[in-house]
């Protein structure tokens, strides 16, 4: 079966490599990597990567430009080749940049063409929805339509270790991928001088035990009568014994909140690593490393998001006289402010354009020779 590993714009191409580095040929486009895999192969995906958010099963796709289109091309699927006859399938959507912009049409014009199918391949008059739940998707892009099933149900950045967020949350998915994007491949420190509430710094230990992010959670496709739950449970057990507990962690952090630090504790006691990490309140003009080359990781306050510019402007002229320091060191930092580089005094090594939410960001990363 085809599926999609759904990713938000900028990480298609590290998601590739997540599936690649999986056992799996994957083609990034944008939204996301292509991969083909059965349903063992599915969860095992759902499991393991870090940095898609959704894994979804494509139906089929079509150009549609008319709504009896929509519902031609959607009653040609074969849904009671997946859907039970007691299955719960809500409908969501997405329309972009095409002649059928209304979401709510698509969708309902989507639900009545899958119960209509359903309703011929299992002669009935209606449906229960009772069973588990099969989460469809219409996606309408340039009027060309994809109908998924999400086999992941809750979004894959839910790991199940953060409960409660700070002022500007950092999602999980693009934390792992800052990681992954940095100097960093575990033989040195990585110091989050931001941390907040210590997403990058649990997605960096993640890494760095080679832990699945998604072993300590559920899935949709867990219920689905196709699944072969003896194998989904081997696939469990596989990531359990690829866990190296026990490697050693070089990653610490600080912040002047002490409010977030609070939330980062927190988190780090969720996730099983709050004797693992240190993390100390302070002041970025205080952080002085004595460990050797460093790779400073963060996500720091840029005034888009927080309303406070000037401060962010500080806070970036700060981040450069850190860098200037700690000889050897590394500084990788997402930023949505043009003036960061003038601000920290120095040029960008690699730039990547990456979005934090909604709001379109630069990832920097900045290298200190000396």
């Amino acid at each position: 079966m085809q599926f999609m590993a759904a990713a938000a714009f900028g990480l298609e191409g590290v998601v590739k490599q997540e599936l690649t580095a999986l056992g799996f040929e994957a083609k990034a486009e944008q939204g996301g990597a292509r991969f083909e895999a059965d349903w063992t192969g599915a969860l095992r995906a759902n499991i393991h990567l870090a940095c898609a958010d959704r894994v979804l099963l494509v139906l089929g796709e079509a150009e549609v430009t008319s709504f009896e289109a929509l519902f031609e091309f959607v009653l040609g699927l074969p849904f009671e080749s997946f859907l039970p006859r007691d299955a719960a399938f809500p409908v969501s959507g997405n329309c972009v940049r095409s002649q059928l912009m209304s979401v709510s049409d698509c969708q309902r014009i989507t639900k009545k063409a899958i119960a209509q199918r359903l309703k011929r391949s299992y002669r009935l008059d209606w449906f229960p929805e009772t069973g588990s739940l099969y989460p469809v998707n219409i996606t309408i892009h340039r009027d060309r339509a994809r109908v998924t099933l999400d086999t992941s149900g809750e979004a894959l950045n839910k790991r199940g270790y953060r409960t409660w967020v700070g002022e500007a949350p950092l999602r999980e998915t693009l934390a792992a991928a800052l990681v992954r994007l940095s100097p960093w491949r575990g033989d040195q420190m990585l110091y989050d001088p931001c941390c907040g509430s210590g997403t990058l710094l649990v997605e960096a230990a993640f890494l760095a035990q080679n832990r699945a992010p998604g072993l300590s959670r559920s899935f949709a496709m867990d219920t689905w009568a196709h699944a072969d739950q003896a194998a989904m449970q081997e696939v469990r057990q596989q990531a359990r014994a690829a866990w190296r507990r026990d490697t050693p962690l070089n990653i610490a952090g600080s912040d002047i909140d002490e409010r977030a630090l609070d939330l980062c504790r927190r988190h780090l006691r969720q996730a099983g690593l709050a004797d693992r990490i240190t993390v100390r309140q302070m002041d970025l003009e205080q952080v002085r490393l004595q460990e050797g080359p460093v790779c400073f990781v963060t996500n720091p306050p840029y005034g888009e998001r927080l309303g406070d510019r000037k401060k962010a402007a500080g806070v970036a002229a700060a981040l450069g006289r850190l860098l200037k320091r700690h000889p050897g060191a590394s500084l990788s930092a997402i930023t949505a402010d043009p003036g960061f580089e003038a601000q920290a005094k120095k040029r960008a090594a690699s730039r990547r354009r990456l979005y934090n939410g909604r709001l379109e960001c630069e990832y920097l990363t900045f290298m200190n020779e000396g």
